[in-house]
């Protein structure tokens, strides 16, 4: 037997994902458990990798099977495809295992053409509804499979109704839907130079090459990039048999949640529309009534599908998404799958579910993204501010969280002035996959048109970006840049504030406050810190930082970064009054009008962090980066500095170096200049003899020196500090212990960890340097490259935002064993960005590091993470 490559609905379960992909794995269960599904077949994810493996062509062995499973479905539904008498048409939607927004629509209606159409006409005994399916047929499949401009068509649309003098589309008779079939048809020929495809078997054939296409669009590698979602995965294909919302006003069609994808509230959450085809409802042309009022219009409907609803929530013990057409009073589902869902609601759900006995903690622990705890901790409205500000108008809080920017209309100019530096907010008609990249990097959303779950609404809630949609008083004018609403003109650079929670809009600038971890949250996050492994510590450089990453948790400071100290007006001057020295001298005497800053700072970090662990990292970027570049502030600074312009300018020049980044630096320094290593040193064992003294806490000091690459030259540096630090102690009279250890992030010094330990009592991984030396690319440079590579497919993900497992991982998990080897209890972390990732997570937990450390927001991600981490390896065993 031949290689399968297409299933019909009854022959999968919700544990195919990875064949069928999410939406066809659960057609299937749904189909297995007797509910109302319209039937029909998916085709294989593998059948989309084989495609591209054929160069992008669908070769005759799917064909033939794609053909031999249609007739098993005209069988089961009792219609023939492309048929006069009783035709079978079917839509066509994507569905990869991952859902992924960014891929091809759906197309509806697929198998009419100008004979097919007719006999729909008279199979139902209603014209109107049969070309109204016809014009909704070619424009969907002009626009998504042949890329036509769906606007053009919408301009058709609307030049018949101004014809008519009419304002919705329900007001266009059978004629009229007949003359936009006719003008629809010239137009795609105008465009394409031939006539529209009429013949069914051809259009199947391309929408199904169409959605193995879109895999593989820029948008859709984006999304996947953002989300870690392998290349090599592919999409499968649903084709389904059409039941017909637009039949008459006892149809209609729907989308619902089983909870309320916004707060989390137990109870049926949705919006449909009478007389309307799936896509009315998700691309937001019109604006659809609550799910609630459906008791009223159709009674029996509404209590079938609460009781499905609450059928699949039970059934997958998760919140649901689910997808219904209503064809003259009878109910089909036509999906269901995990329902995307704010961070709050996630949380909300994830407890309620526990409460109510469905899953237990460690199941609850899995159901949170970990990146989704980002949009709590981000700002809300000052409550004072917002009382006192003037609501312009209302949309659908369509995701929480508050937003304040300057207003833009296009995701160009969103990037554009994403990139000068300046915070926005996106306004929009309606929002469209194309439009990613500006949502990325946009403070909050706001659109026109769109109801609770179109496109923009389930991106941002994605993202933990703040969106307000369906404000239909906005008037949009994209050429002008500008929108009206309540009587204001607001125009392009225009503060404006919008709070997802509420939907309210704000023409001014709202100060928002930040956010605090509590009730849902609070429980949560106890349940995963019972189940993690690893710590997790914050990068700090400022006693604020610290407060806050201690606030959210964080359970001592794995990097402070003692130059962001040097940086302030008071101490730069004692700096390069040292960088400009040309004997030791006159370098100690600079030095020492920095120490009492520098300890002053390591107390307030050590007080911060209540007796955590806080380990300091001595002097590390290259000495130039202190002095000036600008001719005019050289000139200054050699006056404030008593020598004269040109001596500066030796100065610079001296230290000017054609590779910084592997240069004059890190430790390099201190084997230079001992005196530097001398006054940190100081710094550090003062301020923490005097915090001990007070009594409060008993503190440790963790010095880390950087850029270590030969033993030899760790033991050096440790030399002064040891000698240093052990004098200091001796005349306080207090006994007091520290370490001293090391940042792993040149591969020499992860390739002879073994040697390295006999010196470093903790390894610390700076997996950014790390991965810049490993890859041999610089960070800042990598940019105007990297996307290139992604296009070709050679990296699917950034290195420096998610950790290189096969090749920068396997020099942190050798470093690991040979430190281990050496001295067994030696301490492990990593404190690189990749620390707050995920993925990056989970492999420390694997690799078993003690310790992970990230900026203060994403502490709560890396906790969590953490957790998963453990869980995950406890259910593997």
């Amino acid at each position: 037997m031949s290689h399968k490559y297409v299933y019909l609905f009854s022959e999968g379960n919700k544990d195919m994902r990875e064949l069928l992909g999410g939406k066809g794995a659960n057609l299937a269960e749904m189909t297995r458990a007797g509910m109302p599904v319209p039937q029909g077949f998916t085709i294989s994810t593998e059948a989309c990798t084989q495609y591209y493996t054929d160069g992008r062509q669908i070769n005759d062995d799917i064909q033939a099977e794609i053909y031999e499973y249609l007739g098993k479905m005209e069988e089961i539904c009792g219609k023939k495809f492309a048929d006069p008498e009783n035709p079978l048409l079917v839509s066509v939607r994507s569905g990869a295992r991952a859902s992924m927004p960014g891929m091809m629509d759906t197309i509806l209606n697929l198998g009419l053409n100008d004979v097919v159409v007719e006999g729909l006409a008279k199979f139902t005994n209603n014209p109107r509804f049969a070309y109204d399916s016809y014009r909704r047929f070619i424009q969907m499949f002009s626009d998504v499979v042949m890329e036509l401009s769906k606007k053009r068509f919408e301009e058709i649309i609307d030049a018949k109704k101004a014809e008519k003098g009419v304002k919705m589309d329900t007001e266009l008779d059978t004629e009229d839907m007949k003359d936009l079939v006719k003008r629809f048809k010239a137009f795609y020929k105008e465009e394409k130079g031939e006539d529209f495809p009429s013949e069914p078997k051809v259009q199947l054939m391309e929408a199904v090459k169409a959605v193995f296409r879109s895999w593989d669009n820029p948008r859709a590698n984006v999304y996947r990039r953002m989300n870690e979602i392998p290349y090599d995965w592919g999409t499968a294909v649903n084709v389904q048999a059409m039941v017909f919302g637009n039949s008459g006003d006892k149809s209609g069609t729907g989308v619902a949640f089983t909870r309320n994808p916004a707060t989390g509230e137990k109870a049926l959450f949705g919006e449909y529309l009478i007389n309307a085809q799936g896509e009315d409802v998700v691309a937001g042309v019109r604006t659809p009534s609550p799910i609630s009022q459906l008791k009223n219009d159709m009674p029996e409907v509404y209590q079938q599908f609460s009781e499905i609803a609450d059928r699949l929530e039970k059934h997958y013990k998760d919140m649901q998404d689910m997808e219904f057409t209503i064809e003259n009073g009878k109910l089909y589902m036509l999906q269901t799958r995990n329902g995307k869902r704010t961070a709050a609601a996630a949380l909300k759900v994830a407890v309620d579910l526990v409460d109510e006995g469905m899953i237990d903690e460690e199941e609850a622990v899995l159901r949170v993204e970990p990146k989704q705890l980002d949009s709590l901790l981000h700002p809300q409205f000052d409550g004072n501010a917002v009382k006192s500000a003037k609501v312009i108008g209302k949309g659908l809080a369509a995701s929480p969280g508050a937003a304040c920017g300057k207003v833009v209309f296009s995701a160009e100019d969103a990037k554009e002035w994403h990139d000068r530096g300046e915070k926005i907010v996106l306004v929009r008609l309606e929002t469209s996959p194309e439009d990613i990249e500006g949502m990325v990097v946009a403070e909050g959303i706001l659109t026109v048109r769109g109801g609770m779950t179109s496109h923009a609404a389930v991106v941002a809630r994605g993202m933990g970006t703040c969106c307000v949609s369906g404000c239909g008083d906005i008037v949009v004018d994209y050429d002008k840049k500008q929108f009206t609403l309540g009587g204001l003109t607001i125009k392009e650079g225009d503060y404006i504030s919008i709070d997802g929670s509420t939907g309210n809009i704000y023409a001014e600038a709202i100060p928002t406050v930040a956010a605090s971890i509590s009730g849902d949250f609070g429980r949560f996050m106890a349940w995963a810190d019972k189940y993690r492994k690893l710590e997790v510590y914050t990068n700090a450089d400022t006693p604020r930082d610290a407060k806050q990453g201690r606030s959210f948790g964080a359970q001592g400071i794995g990097l402070c970064r003692t130059e962001h100290m040097f940086f302030e007006e008071s101490r730069i001057k004692a700096m390069r009054e040292m960088i400009v020295a040309d004997n030791t001298e006159d370098r100690k005497k600079a030095l020492a009008k920095i120490m009492p800053y520098q300890q002053g700072d390591f107390e307030g970090l050590y007080e911060a962090m209540e007796g955590c662990p806080v380990t300091i990292r001595f002097l590390d970027p290259p000495l130039h980066e202190f002095l000036p570049t600008k001719e005019e502030d050289i000139q200054e600074i050699a006056g404030e500095l008593g020598i004269t312009v040109q001596r500066l300018h030796e100065v610079i020049d001296s230290l000017h170096e054609f590779n910084p980044m592997m240069g004059h630096r890190g430790c390099r320094l201190a084997v230079s200049y001992p005196e530097i290593a001398e006054m940190q040193t100081t710094a550090v064992i003062n301020a923490a003899i005097n915090v001990t003294k007070k009594g409060k806490y008993n503190i440790k000091p963790l010095i880390m020196i950087p850029l270590v690459g030969e033993v030899k030259e760790l033991k050096y540096v440790k030399d002064v500090v040891v000698e240093t630090a052990d004098r200091i102690i001796k005349e306080s009279g207090i006994s007091m212990e520290y370490e001293v250890g090391t940042m792993i992030e040149i591969p020499r010094a992860a390739l002879t960890a073994d040697e390295i330990a006999e010196e470093a009592e903790f390894f610390s991984f700076g997996t950014n340097d790390l991965t810049q030396m490993t890859f041999g690319f610089s960070r800042d440079d990598a940019g105007k490259f990297l996307d290139y590579y992604y296009e070709k497919k050679i990296y699917e993900s950034d290195p420096f935002a998610h950790l290189d497992q096969k090749g920068v991982g396997k020099l942190v998990k050798m470093a690991a064993e040979l430190g281990r080897k050496t001295r067994p209890d030696i301490h492990l972390g990593i404190c690189g960005e990749h620390g707050g990732d995920p993925t990056s997570v989970e492999f420390c937990h694997n690799v078993g590091l003690n310790y992970v450390s990230c900026s203060p927001f994403r502490v709560p991600i890396a906790r969590l993470a953490a957790a998963q981490a453990a869980v995950k390896e406890k259910r593997a065993k």
